[in-house]
């Protein structure tokens, strides 16, 4: 006969898990917003630049950035015992997009990273959760030194629907990273309820 302490109890309840993407140009912040947020220390495929991505990878702008996600970051938040958000850095990267089709599927929706010294480089992210009907934020990182846009002139450069939120942050920063998640939950929201 069993005693007491070996019978199986409540089994505590699966969480229901969230998938969002962070994506956007190369250098633009996508590792820095994922590790700023993630309540683990995030999985990383950061590597060190070397001779061989000179003159395939632009570095116009972000001269001094020495290392590289050639695969995908990883994070996760904890919103209560019944939901987590797993988040998913993509490389900036044109050569490593190939990436980005396995890693949207079944995402909840996306963070499209702005860097505006070099808009163009999110212009691809954009396009890509456009196309696939992927509810997706515009977070422009305000780095250091370069001219502040506001979001109304960051939307007409990109050709955003008003229904698109675009939001200013700082990437480094938990609470602004924290503010971004909440804009893009509540967009998604937003369509569900649509």
């Amino acid at each position: 006969m069993a005693s007491r302490d070996s019978e199986p109890g409540p089994e505590a309840p699966v969480p229901s898990a969230l998938k969002i993407l962070v994506a956007g140009g190369f250098g633009a912040g996508k590792t820095t917003l994922v590790g700023a947020v993630s309540e683990i220390a995030p999985l990383s495929t950061e590597e060190v630049m070397t001779e061989a991505s000179y003159g395939v990878d632009d570095l116009s702008g972000v001269e001094s950035k020495t290392t590289t996600t050639v695969a995908l970051d990883f994070g996760r938040i904890t919103i209560s015992e019944s939901l987590v958000l797993y988040l998913f850095g993509t490389p900036g990267q044109e050569r490593f997009w190939f990436m980005w089709e396995e890693l949207s599927e079944g995402a909840l929706g996306a963070i499209v990273i702005a860097d505006t010294r070099r808009l163009e480089t999110c212009f691809a992210a954009v396009d890509f959760f456009e196309r696939r009907g992927v509810p997706f934020v515009v977070a422009v990182n305000c780095f250091e030194g370069a001219h502040q846009y506001e979001a109304d002139e960051v939307r007409e450069a990109l050709s955003l629907s008003p229904d698109i939120p675009v939001a200013l942050c700082d990437a480094r920063q938990r609470e602004s990273a924290k503010q971004v998640l909440l804009t893009l939950v509540n967009r998604v929201a937003e369509r569900v309820t649509a």
